[in-house]
């Protein structure tokens, strides 16, 4: 009986024990728990209050203490890597938009630049052996000049944004109001020194003739047999006396509205002497509005 009672007290004094013991580690937790969250709140409020300290100074005007400081030294460091990265993304933005302005009006349609939705430029082909077709001073046809067909509209500085190029004419696919331009070159051979002063004396030479360069651009409607003419350049040239040729170039712009189906098409004076060079000689169009 008594050995009962033993065992019985001293299971008592080993629960309570225990339970002294497991309240002591939950006190023990609770406070080191408190002092955590106390500790972690004040840096975090250092740590804000040093990123955010709105009374920054220039290094010129800190003091040395001021310098040794952690706080002060992360900040402008901080500082620095963003103002740092900021203007390396500016220069960069900057330098990219600029190469490709420039790159755009150098050579427009290269990779990267977007052409404007409907636009066409056609070039001259140098290669080319079609004549021009002679159309006398006015043909039946209904337009003025001679009549150039030999453009390219895909290689080289050439290129086609839904438009089509169809016997040297543009074929407009979309309705609005055009920036329309062309541009001619002419090279009026020489006839020499002695030929000229051969012919001189009769007061009805070639060279005092001179020469009529003219540039047409007509449109040609679906709705209309003849063609239009939007626009004429035209200069006086004389022919050449030395033993170089005579070179000259008749350029000209100008808005026109378009409707689906209208084309475009250049005719010249004195086609027989047109250098068609892709860089001398080209014309096109572009949507506008």
């Amino acid at each position: 009986m008594a050995i009962c009672v033993s065992l019985q007290c001293l299971g008592l004094i080993l629960l309570t024990a225990i339970l002294l013991q497991t309240i002591a580690v939950a006190v023990s937790f609770m406070y080191f728990n408190k002092v955590l969250s106390t500790m972690q709140e004040s840096f975090s409020r250092s740590s804000v209050s040093c990123l955010i300290n709105a009374n920054q100074l220039s290094e010129s005007e800190v003091s040395k203490d001021k310098r040794s400081d952690p706080c002060w030294q992360v900040t402008q460091q901080l500082h620095y890597h963003i103002e740092k990265t900021m203007a390396d993304r500016f220069q960069k933005e900057i330098t990219t938009a600029m190469r490709d302005k420039l790159t755009g009006v150098l050579h427009p349609g290269v990779r990267g630049i977007p052409l404007p939705k409907v636009a066409a430029h056609v070039t001259g082909v140098s290669s080319s052996t079609e004549p021009p077709t002679a159309e006398g001073s006015r043909s039946s046809r209904g337009y003025l000049g001679e009549r150039i067909r030999a453009w390219e509209g895909q290689r080289g500085l050439s290129f086609l944004q839904n438009m089509e190029l169809r016997g040297g004419e543009l074929l407009v696919s979309r309705a609005g109001l055009y920036y329309i331009y062309a541009q001619t070159y002419f090279r009026l051979p020489s006839t020499g020194e002695t030929d000229w002063e051969a012919k001189g004396e009769t007061g009805e030479t070639k060279e005092e003739e001179g020469a009529q360069l003219v540039q047409y651009i007509y449109k040609k409607m679906s709705s209309y047999t003849m063609p239009i003419l939007l626009m004429k350049s035209f200069r006086s040239a004389c022919w050449p006396r030395g033993q170089e040729p005579g070179l000259f170039s008749l350029h000209q712009a100008g808005t026109a509205f378009l409707q689906p189906a209208d084309r475009l098409f250049i005719t010249v004076s004195n086609a027989s002497t047109m250098e068609m060079d892709g860089r001398a000689s080209y014309f096109g169009a572009f949507l506008v509005g």
